[in-house]
């Protein structure tokens, strides 16, 4: 094949790096993007997008069930409950084959090359792709790396059989009488209350001493108490050792150190994720690492020169939304556009049953950088919104300086919280101050209100508290 020659190579077309190529593109610059797989990463194929599709499912036919059982306080009856997981699953391929679609138009659009195979680097500059036609040698001013992450596989319990992954746990098409959740991160607790609500029976499995270890133990209390209401069994402090001797349950050793056997028809792993470089020839090249992530500084430039990195492959936090906006910020940079990274926050969110979304610092977060603070927190059972939605389970709270008001960070817990992440991220963003927050007129009757509240009760004087 004849060798391609261009001004910038991306390498993977996840969020980061479709963003990239699209946004390039637009400036005028000739981008070439290679992908072994479907456009779109993780996020899009066997992440964000279909476990979302999943968890929408599980919460309506949860909703159903309790419609059936009598104790619906709204008056609704149904009856009878059933689910085709099968056919739950065609939707939610569905849905990525759209977006799948949707990508690869982006892409065309902003006439961006799109070569589909294995990329692997020759040197900094040149790298071989795979494609079904052969081996395409492409040459780049520029390149980007945004390959990736994928799931860490566990030594005593490697994927096959009835060990899976999240990316397996998505196209099941049978429902799993007993489930095993090894990892009680976000990961593990959104795909295991789905399967509880769908009707598994679902023991999660976390080494730490509490599930969510990421999260203060106020955001995750809603949380741990809804898993026990679905009867999710949760063994903190327990360490998962391997397959019985028959392979039909997994082994445990409990917080008390007794060895303990769950019966199970399918183990998920859920244990963190790792970039995603082998047979890319990345380890070949003289890159700065920081752990088993490329070091980056704060124009996502490597430590080789017109090598840029984006999206996992670079670190925490593992956020297709900070990918995106790395991606776009770096095809500004190769156009000779001025830019840093200069994010006060990145929202980040959990989308288990409540919600959990954060932004900017927590009050211990703040406490340990020396801020003297101001905390108001106000709940979701005293909002009418709430209340008509039967979801008066959580709070929001405002995190800000004592001395100027700025705030520092804003969390919440609740059903739908994750749609308030971007006015979190808004306000920390513009450097808003507590009398900003409480000031402005949030409609009524919407769960936002608690924000204005939280900020008026930091201030000293909420209205409805």
């Amino acid at each position: 094949m004849k060798e391609i020659v261009c001004k910038l190579l991306v390498i993977g077309a996840g969020p980061g790096g479709y963003v990239c190529a699209i946004r390039a593109g637009q400036l005028g610059l000739d981008t070439v993007i290679v992908e072994a797989d479907k456009p779109g990463g993780t996020c899009l194929n066997v992440g964000c997008i279909p476990s979302k599709a999943l968890i929408h499912a599980a919460e309506e036919f949860g909703a159903t069930k309790q419609m059936l059982s009598g104790n619906n306080t709204m008056g609704i009856r149904v009856e009878g409950a059933s689910i085709d997981l099968a056919k739950t699953i065609s939707w939610k391929d569905g849905i990525v084959g759209r977006l799948n679609g949707g990508v690869s138009a982006l892409l065309q659009k902003a006439r961006v090359k799109i070569v589909h195979g294995r990329a692997a680097f020759r040197d900094g500059k040149t790298v071989e792709v795979e494609t079904e036609v052969g081996i395409q040698v492409i040459r780049a001013e520029t390149v980007v790396i945004a390959t990736g992450s994928e799931p860490v596989e566990l030594p005593a319990l490697p994927f096959q059989g009835r060990v899976i992954s999240s990316t397996e746990a998505l196209s099941l098409a049978q429902l799993p009488r007993r489930l095993v959740v090894v990892g009680g991160g976000y990961i593990g607790l959104e795909l295991g209350t789905a399967f509880a609500k769908l009707g598994s029976d679902v023991t999660v499995v976390e080494a730490m001493q509490q599930i969510l270890p990421q999260y203060d133990a106020d955001l995750v209390r809603p949380v741990a108490r809804r898993l026990g209401e679905l009867g999710v069994r949760v063994l903190t402090g327990a360490k998962a050792k391997g397959l019985s001797d028959d392979g039909n349950a997994l082994s445990v050793e409990t917080s008390q150190g007794q060895q303990q056997l769950l019966p199970a028809d399918r183990i998920l792993i859920t244990v963190g994720r790792r970039p995603k470089i082998a047979g890319s020839g990345i380890e070949e090249l003289d890159l700065d690492r920081t752990g088993p992530y490329l070091r980056i500084d704060d124009r996502c430039r490597t430590s080789m020169r017109g090598v840029y990195a984006i999206g996992d492959i670079t670190g925490e936090p593992m956020l297709a939304h900070r990918a995106m906006a790395q991606g776009e910020m770096v095809a500004e940079i190769v156009a000779g556009k001025k830019r840093a990274w200069d994010k006060r926050c990145i929202p980040a969110i959990c989308f288990t049953d409540p919600e959990i979304v954060t932004a900017g610092l927590s009050p211990d977060e703040a406490r340990a950088q020396g801020y003297a603070i101001r905390v108001g927190q106000f709940p979701f059972s005293a909002n009418g919104r709430a209340m008509t939605m039967l979801s008066e389970e959580g709070f929001v709270r405002v995190v800000a300086r004592a001395d100027t008001g700025l705030i520092l960070g804003l969390q919440a817990v609740g059903a739908g919280v994750s749609e308030l992440s971007a006015g979190f991220a808004l306000a920390i963003e513009m450097g808003t101050r507590l009398e900003d927050l409480a000031g402005t007129i949030h409609a009524h009757p919407t769960r936002s209100e608690a924000v204005q509240e939280a900020a008026l009760k930091a201030l000293g004087h909420a209205l409805h508290i």
